[in-house]
């Protein structure tokens, strides 16, 4: 079995800025990439990845950056069966991107994993790194990205994207059917526990 060549991060960094510096020289990007690649002994697909990850490091291609696939890698070591018996037991959290005409916007949300219902949320121009992070991220993420962004974008700013957000978790919490939850929304679901909680201290 051929053993893959594993890569310094000052190898990867110096080869990107070579074909960033260099790429007006050449007839195309990938004809630069495959000079350059050819130089520091990699193939020209290996140095095709990691210029794609930095330009969307830079903002400048839309995907996850790195920060962000550390992220999704560090919740792969964490077990997702997140359960919750009652309203306000486990909350967990997590951000996504946004891209709108004046650049990206990220948006966090936290969800109470009881019934679903978004907590919290905030739009914001960076990505903080102290942020707590934890899962549902494909489960709330794209579920707002589908009705909301995708469905209605591009968004042009990000007052347009804060005000679209507010109009959704608003639906979500109060209207949005959700199945892993008997098909009634967040909202109503919590309301029942806490009638079903007061029935039986009146029995009690």
């Amino acid at each position: 079995m051929k053993k893959s060549t594993r890569y310094s991060p000052e190898v990867r960094e110096r080869a990107v800025r070579l074909v960033f510096e260099h790429q007006g020289e050449h007839d195309s990007q990938w004809a630069a990439m495959a000079s350059i690649a050819a130089k520091i002994g990699c193939t020209p697909e290996t140095l095709r990845k990691w210029v794609r990850q930095a330009e969307r490091d830079q903002g400048l291609r839309e995907g996850l950056t790195t920060s962000e696939r550390e992220r999704l890698k560090a919740l792969d070591r964490v077990s997702r069966q997140f359960t919750a018996t009652r309203p306000n037991q486990l909350w967990v959290a997590d951000i996504t991107f946004v891209a709108t005409w004046t650049g990206f916007v990220y948006v966090a949300f936290v969800v109470d994993v009881y019934a679903r219902r978004i907590v919290g949320w905030r739009v914001s121009r960076s990505l903080k790194t102290d942020r707590v992070l934890d899962a549902l991220a494909e489960t709330i993420n794209g579920l707002y990205k589908a009705e909301v962004i995708y469905r209605r974008g591009p968004r042009k700013h990000m007052e347009e994207v804060e005000y679209a957000t507010l109009e959704w978790v608003d639906w979500f919490n109060h209207r949005r059917l959700l199945e892993p939850i008997g098909n009634v929304p967040p909202a109503e679901l919590e309301a029942m526990y806490y009638r079903q909680q007061e029935e039986s201290a009146k029995v009690a």
